[in-house]
């Protein structure tokens, strides 16, 4: 193979030659930059599949998690209810706590809304309180309500384990009248309790059953009987 130097090339031989070493640079570094693209995007490919199989695994993991929970709800729900039942029996052993009113139901069935602090009934054996009451009034017992207090006669307590509930039952003598008292009292502390007077009928307190302690009602003064006649 006979070599010419180039100075003997004719110029337009030489721009051919030149330009052919461009090229075949240039299509070596095509060649190189297509190799790392690709070598790049197997390992993006890569990366993407293994995190789009690890969230997979994860929602997986947290639907049976979610699956578990909704199935075991009503058991927990179940052994709540039954253990605040437990600590119910000694709190209305001691017969220390108050029914919270948010409703009062006349002898027809008429509910009205009630203030709690006001509205209770409050048990200290042998004391007992019953107050009704109205921040909008202040006749009689200052808040156009009554306030009974006397002591606790005959009381008795039946306990219903199937149907999770109490039963309170007890006489009460006060300086206006006599009344009769009947409590129910549910595992969620929901407390009915009918009140019967000879004098002034039925009259229900719906509210909640607290401790004494926990509780924040407001007694007021006494009713004077010759004043609620």
């Amino acid at each position: 193979m006979v070599e010419i130097p180039l100075y003997d090339l004719p110029p337009d031989h030489i721009k051919l030659i030149f330009r052919l070493i461009v090229i075949q640079v240039y299509c070596s570094d095509c060649e190189t930059i297509y190799l790392n693209v690709m070598k790049r995007l197997s390992f993006y490919s890569g990366f993407l599949f293994l995190t789009f199989g690890s969230c997979l695994i994860s929602l997986n993991s947290y639907s049976q998690e979610v699956k578990l929970s909704a199935k075991e709800r009503k058991e927990a729900r179940k052994a709540e209810i039954y253990a605040n039942y437990q600590s119910l029996d000694t709190l209305l052993e001691r017969m220390t706590f108050v029914v919270e009113a948010d409703y009062l139901q006349d002898q027809y069935g008429k509910l009205t809304p009630v203030t709690s602090q006001l509205n209770f009934i409050k048990i200290d054996i042998p004391r007992v309180v019953l107050q009704t009451g109205s921040l909008s009034s202040s006749d009689y017992n200052g808040f156009g309500g009554l306030t009974a207090e006397g002591i606790l006669n005959t009381w008795k307590i039946t306990k219903d384990p199937k149907h999770l509930n109490y039963c309170i039952k007890f006489g009460l003598c006060t300086d206006v009248g006599n009344y009769d008292v009947d409590i129910q009292i549910e595992a969620n502390n929901s407390a009915r309790a009918k009140v019967t007077s000879l004098q002034r009928g039925i009259l229900v307190y719906r509210g909640i059953i607290v401790s004494s302690y926990n509780s924040g009602v407001y007694k007021s003064q006494n009713t004077i009987l010759s004043k609620y006649r």
